[in-house]
């Protein structure tokens, strides 16, 4: 059970004819999908409330600005 920014979530990964390296494949992908591995490299150190704040604004700026990348693609404007 994975528990991720207070909500709990579980993972289940079925293992097949005892495939345990194709199940652990499964598991990883699954795990990036999720953000844990982010997640968990985000809270090795502790972060500044305001250094979290620049953070999230500077994601926020790189998604928006992929965004009208995309649609400028996608419209051609």
């Amino acid at each position: 059970m994975l528990q991720i920014a207070g909500v709990r979530k579980i993972v289940q990964v079925v293992v097949r004819d005892n495939n345990v390296d194709q199940a652990l494949k499964a598991l990883k992908k699954k795990m990036q999908r999720e953000g844990l591995f982010r997640e968990m490299k985000l809270r090795r150190s502790y972060e500044k409330p305001s250094e979290r704040r620049a953070r999230e604004k500077a994601e926020a700026v790189r998604r928006h600005r992929k965004l009208m990348r995309k649609r400028l693609e996608r419209e051609g404007y």
